[in-house]
């Protein structure tokens, strides 16, 4: 029988280490652990690695990024590996892309467009694919003004007097100009339905407790495990793009909203940032946000920089409780150290999204942060009212009871709208 899947693109993975360069989010990570996410990145598209190298950069060119050496070595490379792909774990600038194309033979991305690539194949919902297609537009027109500077442009003049007309490039410029316009009016739409979904939730109301992190942390395997759902968990990087909403009961009773979100990534391209906006206001709607945390990467200190960096940009100045997740990884000694350390400081919880270790214990955390915001009250409701005396425990935390022959004398913990609730229907005799 003939195997008639596609093959798989060779690819090539570099990643440039400038020796001495400007401070950055990511500058204080190991070259090597910054190809090994590169190639993970690759790896999500389903390139075949051929081959994965760092690269010294003593100061960047500006034609080439890597200096002439470099360029005639990895020429070699794809010529010895017949790679038809080079990934460079960097921003490229378009004439940068296009010199080394040329000096290697075969297609150059850098790492932007490579993540586009990865949001690309992964969007499902509506709302998801008119992001990415907003992204990979904002990303082309970049790319389209200043690659074809070069060319020559045709001018026309005022008013009716023109010249010729458009030149090819201008009439692009302008389709994707009017494509990223309606797109962003899509997306308006997008954000008003959020919006009336969020009100809705306000009304019932249920609290959402929001999952951020870096990609891979074990968002998704957490959030199956807490819910019982079936989100898509591998061990992959952007496993998970569309946002995904589930109730959840926690050990009060209480009935909770919780939301798992698109992984961060550091260096994170801003025409995803921009465009991802109406789906990461899900975490700043959140009433409590949790920052799944995989301890057992080596550069779990500048992956949650890189959280923390793109939820302030986003508005949010501090997350509520950090998930240490994937203790099960860690040797012994490690393991014991910050389960020993949890205790002095309680919004850090070490638990194992795999085994379950450590999560009643985040639940009971969420339980007791949301609880800070409800009001205690004490009141007497007739025993006779039956549908008031469930309501109380469907919607609120009923902390005391005493009965006498009459009423149910009650302390309890409700939500402020919640409590006002149950003023009327005491006075109006529901």
């Amino acid at each position: 029988m003939t195997d008639t899947r596609p093959q798989r693109k060779r690819a090539l993975v570099l990643h440039p280490f400038v020796k001495g360069g400007a401070e950055r989010s990511s500058s204080a990570r190991l070259p090597e652990a910054r190809l090994g996410e590169a190639v993970g990145l690759a790896a999500a598209i389903d390139l075949e690695i051929v081959q994965a190298e760092v690269v010294s950069v003593s100061r960047v060119r500006p034609a080439t990024f890597v200096g002439p050496g470099a360029v005639q070595d990895v020429a070699a490379l794809v010529t010895g590996t017949e790679a038809g792909l080079v990934v460079v774990d960097c921003q490229l600038s378009p004439i940068q892309q296009r010199n080394l194309e040329r000096a290697w033979s075969c297609k150059v991305i850098d790492r932007t467009a490579l993540i586009l690539e990865i949001f690309g194949e992964r969007a499902r919902t509506r709302e998801g694919s008119l992001q990415v297609e907003l992204a990979h537009l904002s990303y082309q027109r970049s790319r389209l003004v200043r690659s074809w500077t070069h060319l020559e442009r045709q001018r026309g003049g005022f008013g009716f007097m023109g010249g010729p007309g458009e030149t090819q490039i201008e009439v692009d410029r302008r389709l994707i100009g009017d494509r990223i316009a309606k797109l962003k009016r899509e997306l308006d739409e997008v954000k008003r339905t959020r919006d009336l979904h969020r009100q809705a939730r306000r009304r019932v109301p249920y609290p959402v407790a929001a999952l951020v992190g870096y990609t891979n942390a074990g968002k998704s395997t957490l959030f199956n495990h807490l819910t019982k759902a079936h989100v898509v968990a591998r061990d992959q990087l952007f496993a998970t793009l569309d946002p995904t909403m589930r109730g959840l009961e926690l050990p009060s009773g209480r009935k909770v909203i919780l939301s798992d979100t698109v992984g961060f990534v550091s260096d994170l391209p801003h025409e995803l940032v921009a465009a991802f906006r109406a789906t990461l206001e899900e975490v700043l709607a959140a009433d409590i946000v949790v920052h799944v945390r995989d301890m057992s990467h080596p550069d779990h200190e500048a992956q949650k920089a890189d959280v923390e960096s793109v939820l302030a940009e986003l508005g949010l100045a501090r997350v509520g409780i950090e998930a240490l997740n994937k203790i099960d990884l860690l040797s012994d000694a490690r393991r014991e150290e910050l389960l020993n350390a949890a205790p002095r400081d309680p919004d850090r919880i070490p638990l194992s999204a795999a085994t379950g270790e450590g999560t009643e214990h985040l639940l009971f955390l969420i339980d007791q942060r949301l609880a800070l915001g409800r009001d205690t009250l004490e009141t007497a409701v007739p025993l006779t009212d039956g549908g008031t005396l469930s309501w109380i425990y469907r919607r609120g935390e009923v902390l005391e009871r005493r009965d006498d022959e009459t009423h149910a004398h009650l302390r309890v913990r409700l939500d402020p709208a919640d409590v006002a609730r149950l003023r009327g229907r005491i006075s109006s005799g529901e």
